[in-house]
């Protein structure tokens, strides 16, 4: 529904410009009638059993038998030639860690994760994932908006844009440490949907090395966006100068009656000046207890990174925001991966564990929705010596809170974990699951363009009604 220059003009906007019109709290009375309008509360097509979902997002595709898809056979197997299919003769690679049962219902998962093992009966693993694309741009973006072919809307975005926002003053969508390559700002865009509901950026938390790409260092620095204060006016006399662009966007946008690109900009610079009274304040940890920053494990540099991304994730939810997503990179382990998978899931280990704990203490686990996966899993042979390549056709993900049954194992690749051999559950199905735990029949959550209904799960997707409880 918009152009090409109109979403980059509303994404410069919307995730880049927020300094230039400023603070909440004097909003006028044409600000006022604003409130009302796209981000407005909305109820689901049914009564949802999750109000909110943190995505816990690793970039770069995790090794589904190292952690959470047991294998015996593939551990009983270790170095034997592969036998099938186009890999015959590869060298079989056992997982390089132990699995463990915990919890009363003894879900398998993997010595690398101690801490987050803890809440096995919390968890619901799906160890039957399936994509369509080994390629890490293309199935990274449609783990994101559901295809890879054409730019679509984000799933925070279509969350976003179904439910509204419970909080006028903060972004409904905000997604830390974004991912800078494998599609970038497509991963939290608002694709062909109005640009309010694209997600809002908030850099700085390291863990991400020059231009987005491998990991930099642990440790990171306080998060911040871009431009989010002014100043050069005061609040009164930067309400003042809105008040006359906002005026001139309306006689615009009533002189062209339909202008979703207006439209947007309105919309935008009002939460714009809203949320730099509020956001600054989610921002800031230091009145967070010294022993919630030790559960998130903030006074660890090993896991500070994620640790302060996991705990400003439950300050937000807990402040209205409806999607949240956490992005850790650095999981493509084609080599050296005993060293490196094991530094990638210890600096997520105990902020994951933290984050469950915390939520669960407060009560905003039943509903909080979250979801942690990659783009795809890893082979069960070898590449080279000691990585794994792409697999697309088996891979785990987990959720927990929010309605899904927690201590189930769901699904089941076959036993080496190179192919999803019973109750298969392609990304579509997972989309579809998350939105009707969230109270939407995906089917229905539609907006129209170029001539038909789009929706987050194209033409496809079944829920996935054995992991609801």
């Amino acid at each position: 529904m918009l152009n090409h220059l109109s979403r980059r003009t509303l994404l410069k906007t919307t995730a880049s410009g927020f300094g230039y019109i400023a603070f909440a709290g004097l909003a006028s009375a044409a600000a006022e009638k604003e409130k009302a309008g796209p981000l407005a509360p909305k109820k689901p097509h049914f009564p949802a059993k999750a109000k909110r979902v943190i995505f816990l997002c690793m970039e770069g595709a995790p090794s589904h038998v190292d952690t959470f898809d047991h294998k015996p056979k593939l551990i009983a197997d270790d170095g034997k030639p592969y036998s099938r299919g186009r890999f015959a003769g590869a060298k079989l690679l056992g997982p390089l860690w132990k699995f463990n049962q915990h919890g009363q219902s003894g879900l398998h998962i993997s010595e690398l994760y101690p801490e987050l093992a803890k809440h096995a009966d919390e968890m619901c693993i799906v160890n039957s994932m399936q994509t369509d694309q080994p390629n890490h741009p293309q199935a990274f973006v449609a783990m994101h908006t559901g295809i890879f072919q054409a730019t679509r809307p984000s799933m925070g975005a279509w969350v976003l844009y179904g439910l509204g926002t419970e909080n006028e003053n903060v972004p409904g969508f905000i997604t830390l440490s974004p991912p800078g390559q494998n599609g970038g700002p497509v991963n939290y865009g608002s694709a062909f949907l109005p640009a309010i509901y694209q997600g809002t950026p908030i850099r700085g938390l390291g863990g991400r090395g020059p231009g987005g790409g491998a990991p930099g260092g642990p440790g990171g620095g306080a998060p911040s966006i871009s431009n989010i204060s002014n100043p050069r006016q005061s609040t009164s006399s930067q309400r003042v100068q809105l008040d006359y662009v906002q005026e001139l966007n309306r006689a615009a946008l009533e002189r062209d009656e339909v202008n979703p690109g207006i439209e947007g900009v309105i919309e935008s610079y009002e939460l714009a000046f809203r949320m730099q009274g509020e956001l600054p304040k989610l921002l800031d940890l230091s009145k967070e207890t010294e022993a919630t920053k030790k559960l998130y494990g903030v006074d660890d540099q090993a896991t500070q990174s994620f640790g302060r991304q996991c705990l400003l994730a439950r300050r937000f939810v807990e402040a209205g925001v409806r999607f949240v997503e956490l992005t850790h990179p650095g999981w493509d382990h084609h080599r050296d991966l005993k060293n490196l998978l094991g530094r990638a899931t210890a600096a997520t280990d105990k902020p994951m564990a933290g984050l469950i704990a915390d939520l669960k203490s407060r009560g905003l686990l039943q509903d909080t929705l979250i979801i942690w996966g990659g783009e795809f899993g890893r082979t069960p042979f070898a590449q080279g010596n000691d990585g794994r390549d792409h697999n697309n056709k088996a891979y785990s993900t987990w959720l927990a809170g929010g309605g899904v049954k927690g201590g189930l194992a769901y699904g089941q690749s076959d036993d080496y974990g190179y192919e999803a051999v019973e109750k298969p559950v392609h990304v579509h199905d997972w989309h579809a699951t998350i939105l009707h735990l969230l109270g939407f029949d995906h089917e229905k959550l539609t907006y129209r363009y170029a001539g038909r209904e789009m929706r987050l799960t194209d033409v496809k997707g079944n829920v996935v009604k054995g992991i609801v409880s």
